[in-house]
C-alpha cells in the first residue's frame, strides 16, 4: 500500500475519532440539559399547581389527582417534599417524560402530580445527531483529498530520496538530490533525510576515491620491483630452487598486473576495441588457455555439440558471430573458469548459446553476501582468508560493464555456482564480415 494511501487513511480515520468524539460528548451534553430543564420544569409546575390546588381544591396546569402512570417512586413521597422521577415509557405521542409530585396533606392524602413530555426536545436531539453526521461526513469528504494530495507530495519527495539512495547503493556515487528538494518547502524531515543520504554519498565517494588511489598507487609502486624480480630469477641456475622462485615471483607480478587492471577500470581509462568474432571460437580459446579440464557445449546452431581443448577451433567455426572485444571476452570467461575450479569443484561446463555464456560448477555456490553485495576486490573465497571472493570476479565484472555486457551470479537450485554472461545485441546497421577480416582471436592475456 503506498505510503499516501497510508498516510490519508490515518488522516480520514482521526477525523472520524474527533467527529465521532465531539458527536458523543454534544449528544450526551444536550441529553443532560433535556432531561435538567424537564426536571426544573416539573418542580415549577408542581409547586403552581399546588398553590392552585390549595387556593381553590382543583387541580390546575395539567396537574392530577393520583394519575394511574405515576411512576411507583412517587405514589407514597415523604411528608409535603416534591420529587421528580424520569419515566422512560412511551404510549402514543408521549414519549420519555419527568414526573413531577407531591401530596396535597398529610399521610394517606391524595398526590398531586404532573407530567413534562420531553418528546419536542429528544425529537431535536435526534435532528442534532443527524446534522452533526452530516456535517462530518461532508468535511471528510472535503479533508480526504486534501489530505491525499498534502501525502503525496511528502511521497514524492520521500521517493525522489529512495531513487537517490538506491542509484547510489548501485554504483553511481554522482547521485545527490540536492538542496532544491527541500528549498521550496521549508527545512523538515525529508530535508532532513536527503540532505543526510547526500552527505553518506559524498563519504562513500570520498572513501571509494582513496581506496582506489590507494590501489592504483601500490601497484605502480610494486611493478617496478617485481620486474625487477622476474629479471634477477633469469640470472639462478636451473634447478628446483629456482623454478619454485619463479613461479611465486609470477604469481605476484599477475597479482601487480590485476591491481593496475582494477585501477584503470576503475578510472574510466578502458575502452573496448570491438571486433567482428565467432563467440563460440573465443570462449573455447579462453578456456584452453586456462589449462583446467572444462567442458565446453555450444547450442541454438547445427554444429551443436561438446568440444574439447584440441578440436575446438574445428568444431565452433560455424557458431555465431558477435560484435564485441575478444580480449576483454577472453579475460571475462578465463577469470570465471578459474574462479570456478579454484572455489567450486569438478565438473565445471562452460555453455554458448547464442550471446549468452554460462560458467556452472558443482561446488557450494557462491557465498549468500556474494550475492547481496557482489564481488568485493582483496578477498578470497577460502575459508582461511575470511568470505567473500578476490580479485578475479571484480575484474570480470569491470569489463564486463566496458563491453557493455551483463554477468549475473546465482546459485542452481541443486547445488553449485552459476555465472552467466549476456552479451549485447549488434548494433541494427552490422554488415556480414569481409572474407579475411575476421579478429585475431588467439591473443596473449593480459
Amino acid at each position: 500500500m503506498p505510503l499516501r494511501w497510508k498516510i490519508a487513511a490515518l488522516a480520514a480515520a482521526t477525523a472520524c475519532l474527533v467527529a465521532l468524539a465531539v458527536g458523543v460528548l454534544v449528544h450526551v451534553w444536550t441529553a443532560m440539559d433535556i432531561r435538567s430543564r424537564a426536571e426544573m420544569d416539573a418542580t415549577n409546575t408542581v409547586y403552581s399547581a399546588m398553590e392552585v390546588y390549595r387556593r381553590t381544591g382543583t387541580p390546575a396546569g395539567g396537574a392530577e389527582l393520583d394519575p394511574a402512570e405515576l411512576p411507583t417512586a412517587l405514589r407514597h413521597p415523604a411528608g409535603a417534599d416534591r420529587r421528580v422521577a424520569y419515566d422512560g415509557r412511551v404510549e402514543g405521542n408521549l414519549g420519555p417524560s419527568v414526573w413531577g409530585a407531591q401530596r396535597v396533606g398529610g399521610p394517606g392524602s391524595p398526590v398531586l402530580a404532573v407530567r413534562i413530555n420531553m418528546s419536542p426536545q429528544l425529537h431535536d436531539l435526534r435532528r442534532l445527531d443527524a446534522s452533526m453526521a452530516v456535517a462530518s461526513l461532508v468535511s471528510l469528504a472535503a479533508a480526504l483529498p486534501l489530505a491525499v494530495y498534502g501525502a503525496a507530495l511528502v511521497a514524492r519527495r520521500l521517493r525522489r530520496v529512495a531513487e537517490t539512495a538506491a542509484r547510489i547503493s548501485g554504483g553511481d556515487l554522482d547521485a545527490r538530490n540536492g538542496p532544491a528538494l527541500g528549498r521550496a518547502r521549508g527545512r523538515d524531515e525529508v530535508t532532513d533525510i536527503a540532505a543526510t543520504v547526500d552527505l553518506m554519498a559524498d563519504s562513500l565517494g570520498r572513501r571509494l576515491r582513496i581506496e582506489r588511489q590507494f590501489t592504483a598507487d601500490v601497484a605502480h609502486e610494486l611493478r617496478t620491483p617485481v620486474g625487477g624480480l622476474l629479471a634477477a630469477t633469469d640470472l639462478l641456475p636451473p634447478g628446483e630452487t629456482e623454478d619454485l622462485l619463479r613461479a611465486r615471483v609470477r604469481d605476484l607480478r599477475g597479482l601487480v598486473e590485476d591491481l593496475l587492471e582494477i585501477s584503470r577500470l576503475d578510472a574510466g581509462a578502458e575502452a573496448p576495441v570491438p571486433a567482428r568474432v565467432p563467440l563460440a571460437a573465443v570462449v573455447a580459446e579462453a578456456v584452453a588457455r586456462t589449462g583446467l579440464d572444462t567442458e565446453v557445449t555450444v547450442t541454438g546452431s547445427p554444429a551443436a555439440e561438446h568440444v574439447d581443448h584440441a578440436e575446438h577451433a574445428e568444431h565452433a567455426a560455424a557458431a555465431e558471430h558477435v560484435e564485441t572485444d575478444p580480449r576483454r571476452l577472453e579475460r571475462i570467461v578465463g577469470n570465471l573458469v578459474t574462479n570456478a575450479h579454484r572455489h567450486g569443484r569438478t565438473p565445471v561446463r562452460v555453455t554458448v548459446e547464442g550471446l549468452t555464456v554460462v560458467v556452472r560448477d558443482h561446488g557450494p555456490g557462491f557465498p549468500a553476501d556474494l550475492l547481496l553485495d557482489g564481488p568485493r576486490r582483496f578477498r578470497t573465497g577460502a575459508a582461511e582468508r575470511g568470505a567473500g571472493h578476490g580479485l578475479g570476479l571484480t575484474i570480470a565484472l569491470g569489463q564486463a560493464r566496458v563491453l557493455g555486457a551483463e554477468l549475473r551470479l546465482d546459485n542452481a537450485a541443486d547445488g553449485g555456482a552459476i555465472a552467466t554472461l549476456r552479451l549485447p545485441p549488434p548494433p541494427t546497421d552490422t554488415r556480414p564480415p569481409h572474407d579475411g577480416a575476421e579478429a585475431d582471436t588467439r591473443r596473449p592475456r593480459p
